[in-house]
């Protein structure tokens, strides 16, 4: 294995066609950052300048081609893809790089994990330069980066065999992904629509329902507050795709936790203040006990089915949206959030949607954790081939 630059192993790495994109879709679809935001090639998510094949033919996508994401947030600096000609044609735009191999150096499909490689990371991490909202790296710092690169048919036995591990990977992610609109679906045929009420069913206060409890941060000034006897959740924990909270990075004391406010496993707690608009109303699970800031109403019910409320504020999340001020930052209020209505079908029927429900979770629990076996495995097998033992 030789010790190369890694510009030497490409064509050329540039920038795309500098042109005004929209959204009419009108034209030639033009590549977008959002484009590779999943790490492949997504057609949904491209641009539009009402562009002839004439004028934009020299920007064309070649099948191989490697996207490449080198201005953006510091952790999606270097987030790639691979295009394999569809959508075809595909005009290469600004703000992602082409890599485009040299084919008789560079096997296109090892090339996408070199660019995924600790070796190549490592050294890009000391090349990013950082600004208020944004990250950047430069064409010429990226082909200075020295890798070591193997024959061209040890490149494609390497990239088969990553081939294979990435793909029970996203199988997995595709089960995944399958099961978490199952439990909407359920919800919307049991049930209908909870902001529309196309069922008809009784509505009730939130208050009716469930104690609101509103989160707070005890004062910074005293570090003893803050330790390891409860977590401390915040908006980040419940803004994500789980089910339930995530794990909060920060905890309270023994001596915290008496003037935190904590809740119950089984309530549901919900981001009430927030700066981003759509974040307000999101929500989550407790499946522990756990305090909480000021951001946060967290509901202890006290009638009905938990995970049923809970199905019914993430599928009816326009109902606390509603509630909320119209300001540069969006807030709803305890007295607001209680007075938020919801549907309320009779127990036996919340009761036999929370038993399915919970058979989902369990399932996608099962789900998760083979995801990170495989995960686990690839990350494994790729540490090994660019280390040279695979």
């Amino acid at each position: 294995m030789n010790k190369i630059n890694i510009g030497s192993l490409f064509q050329f790495i540039r920038n795309g066609m500098n042109i005004k994109q929209d959204k009419s879709g009108l034209g030639l679809p033009i590549t977008r950052i959002e484009t590779i935001s999943e790490a492949v090639i997504d057609s949904t998510r491209v641009g539009y300048a009402n562009l002839t094949e004439k004028e934009a033919s020299s920007w064309f996508l070649e099948n191989g081609d490697i996207l490449f994401s080198h201005i953006n947030s510091v952790q999606h600096i270097g987030k790639c893809a691979i295009y394999r000609g569809l959508p075809n044609p595909l005009v290469h735009g600004m703000n992602l790089l082409c890599f485009r191999c040299d084919q008789t150096k560079l096997y296109p499909e090892y090339a996408k994990y070199l660019l995924q490689s600790k070796q190549f990371r490592v050294q890009l991490s000391t090349c990013i330069k950082k600004a208020v909202n944004q990250a950047s790296v430069s064409i010429r710092d990226i082909q200075d980066i020295v890798v070591v690169v193997p024959s061209l048919p040890e490149q494609q036995r390497i990239a088969k065999i990553l081939d294979q591990a990435d793909a029970l990977r996203a199988k997995r992610l595709a089960t995944l992904s399958m099961l978490d609109t199952l439990t909407q679906s359920l919800f919307l045929d049991m049930f209908g629509d909870p902001v529309l009420n196309t069922k008809n069913w009784p509505r009730k206060y939130i208050n009716d329902i469930a104690t609101v409890v509103t989160g707070n941060t005890p004062p910074r000034v005293n570090p003893q507050y803050y330790g390891d006897e409860i977590e401390w959740i915040k908006s980040d924990n419940i803004n994500t795709p789980n089910y339930y909270l995530t794990r909060a990075e920060e905890g309270l004391s023994k001596l915290g936790c008496q003037i935190g406010r904590i809740v119950p496993a089984g309530s549901i707690l919900v981001t009430c203040i927030a700066g981003s608009p759509e974040c307000i109303g999101n929500s989550a699970m407790a499946d522990r006990d756990v305090a909480f800031n000021q951001q946060i109403n967290a509901l202890i019910p006290n009638q009905g089915n938990a995970h049923f409320i809970y199905n019914q504020l993430q599928i009816g999340k326009k109902l606390i949206q509603q509630a909320s001020t119209k300001g540069m930052k969006g807030i709803v209020s305890k007295s607001r959030f209680e007075r938020i209505e919801i549907i309320w079908p009779p127990d036996t029927i919340q009761e036999r949607f929370a038993k399915k429900v919970i058979t989902i979770q369990e399932e996608i629990g099962k789900q998760r954790d083979s995801f990170r076996m495989f995960d686990e495995l690839f990350t494994s097998l790729q540490h090994r081939s660019f280390n040279g033992v695979l």
